[in-house]
């Protein structure tokens, strides 16, 4: 694609920069979105969107938005296996997107006049679309939307309000000047946002196409050796399988042995990542599985206010998206690969922040755990309660969930 675009030096890279700016644009206004309609609807018309358009503002609210239901629906002994098993898809998707992308060069490219790279989008539309219409009949409701999606029964409506009740996860709220004040002025809605910024930026990236396709220079630097576009798209396939292999093993600890403990593998995964690629790059991305773990930690931590929960989410990925944009265009510039130096050293920085940010959190959390009950009693959780009265103030039918809030 970069040819056929006739692209060079840093453009690539800028494109991408461009693409990400996009990117940013929809993520707090669809995850605040989510907490006033059902993403029975939210989600699956920003995909229907993005299958039509590949436009990157329509795939903004995806990624925040199942965290965000991930947050709504599990405990903190499920979650952290669920949002590692969300992120991996992810990385799933793009090591076929390698084997995909091969094929479609080998087998399509020229094909009714057509580039490799342009048939692979037609591909994605085409995969894209059916399973977004299908989202519009099988996206569940949450819990504190107070409505039964058509395929679970009442018993189990009613068990996942209890659910989220029993660890104080909150319901809906109305937004109030005071409210907005306490959100402003709360150390969840800076710290926490920073420590995914650390770690989302702190990840290198990827050199090993690039130092692939050096040796296809001119003159070689090993005479002899070379590499094919489908060998370029497809040896770096390997460090996706290790790292997938890692990051299930840290999702199922963290909810299991460690009774939903997050801050081990942002430790761990931070001084992987420092040490990581003195070996080779097919082990440099073992240590980026935190991510996951740290936004099921934000939902644990901003249990007591949804909307809270919700915006944060989005925020955490939104800014880390924003420094992505603007920082590989000076850190990580294409003509400086594979050596990338000066990239290297700010990888290996913010790495080092993120482990002072970790024990900054911990330390806060920690804090605000020693604070007397009755000074923390204004951050109770509103409780998510099922009312099986007859209809109440809020026009409720017998049966259906109830939710309030208690001063």
């Amino acid at each position: 694609m970069q040819e056929d675009l006739e692209m060079f030096g840093n453009q690539l890279v800028t494109s991408t920069s461009i693409w990400t700016f996009g990117y940013v644009i929809g993520q707090i206004p669809s995850n605040l979105l989510l907490t006033r309609v059902s993403p029975r609807w939210v989600i699956p018309s920003l995909e229907v969107g993005w299958g039509i358009a590949t436009i990157c503002f329509f795939e903004s609210g995806f990624y925040p938005g199942i965290h965000y239901m991930l947050g709504s629906w599990y405990t903190p002994r499920e979650i952290g296996k669920r949002a590692m098993l969300f992120w991996l898809a992810g990385s799933v998707g793009s090591m076929f997107s390698g084997f995909l992308q091969g094929a479609a060069y080998t087998n399509l490219n020229g094909v009714h006049g057509r580039a490799g790279w342009r048939w692979l989008f037609i591909i994605d539309g085409l995969i894209t679309i059916p399973l977004a219409i299908a989202g519009y009949f099988f996206f569940p409701n949450l819990p504190q939307d107070g409505k039964r999606t058509w395929w679970t029964t009442e018993e189990e409506h009613i068990l996942s309000v209890k659910r989220m009740q029993a660890i104080g996860r909150a319901g809906k709220q109305p937004w109030t000047k005071d409210r907005v004040k306490k959100v402003l002025s709360s150390w969840h809605t800076y710290h926490l946002p920073l420590l995914y910024i650390l770690w989302n930026n702190g990840n290198p990236q990827a050199a090993m196409g690039y130092w692939l396709k050096s040796f296809n220079g001119q003159p070689p630097p090993v005479p002899g050796t070379s590499f094919t576009v489908p060998e370029i798209n497809n040896l770096p396939i390997p460090s996706t399988a290790i790292f997938l292999v890692m990051a299930l093993t840290w999702g199922w600890l963290s909810d299991g042995p460690l009774q939903g403990a997050r801050w081990p593998f942002i430790y761990a995964g931070a001084i992987l990542i420092v040490d990581g690629r003195k070996v080779v790059y097919w082990l440099s991305n073992i240590g980026h599985g935190a991510g996951p773990l740290i936004l099921s930690w934000i939902n644990e931590i901003c249990s007591a206010d949804t909307e809270k929960r919700a915006l944060i989410v989005a925020v955490a990925n939104d800014l880390a998206y924003v420094v992505q944009a603007v920082v590989p265009m000076f850190m990580w510039k294409t003509t400086d690969f594979p050596a990338a130096r000066k990239g290297y050293t700010y990888s290996t920085i913010l790495q080092v922040l993120l482990i002072l940010e970790t024990a900054f959190i911990q330390l806060l959390l920690w804090r605000d755990r020693r604070r007397p009950v009755r000074s923390r009693g204004a951050e109770s959780p509103p409780p998510l309660i099922y009312s099986d009265e007859e209809e109440g103030e809020e026009g409720n039918k017998p049966g259906e969930p109830h939710y309030s809030h208690t001063d």
